[in-house]
C-alpha cells in the first residue's frame, strides 16, 4: 500500500499508539519524507543553485526549530511538574508529622501555675 504521507496519517488506527502519539509520529514521517526530497533534489542540483532547493531548506530548518523548541518547552514542563509534586509530597509529609506531633505533645502554655511577675 503506496500513500501519500503528507495527506494520510498511516498511523492513525495503530493499537498500540494513542491518537496523539499517532499524529507526533505522522509529523516526524512528514518531516523525514521533506528531509528525503530535500536530500534526492540536493544530489541532483549539486553544481547548479536551486530556488525552490533553498526555500525547502528554509522551511525544513524552521520547522526543526520549532520542533525542537516544542520539544525543550515539553521536557522543561515534565520536569517543573515533576520538582512541584516532590515539593507537594515533601510539604504533605512535614505537614503530617508536625500535625501527629501536636497531637501527641503535652498541652504548654507560656504561663506557669502560680508564677507571677512583679514591678
Amino acid at each position: 500500500m503506496n500513500t501519500d504521507i503528507s495527506t494520510t496519517n498511516p498511523y492513525v488506527d495503530h493499537p498500540q499508539l494513542s491518537s496523539l502519539e499517532a499524529e507526533v509520529l505522522w509529523e516526524y514521517a512528514k518531516l523525514a519524507d521533506k528531509v528525503k526530497r530535500v536530500s534526492v533534489i540536493a544530489r541532483e542540483t549539486v553544481d547548479a543553485p536551486n530556488s525552490k532547493l533553498l526555500f525547502e531548506l528554509r522551511e525544513l530548518e524552521k520547522e526543526m526549530k520549532l520542533v525542537f523548541t516544542m520539544y525543550r518547552a515539553a521536557v522543561y514542563n515534565v520536569s517543573q511538574a515533576r520538582e512541584m509534586r516532590e515539593a507537594e509530597d515533601e510539604a504533605s509529609v512535614i505537614a503530617q508529622e508536625q500535625s501527629r506531633q501536636s497531637r501527641h505533645a503535652p498541652d504548654q502554655s507560656w504561663e506557669d501555675e502560680g508564677s507571677t511577675i512583679m514591678f
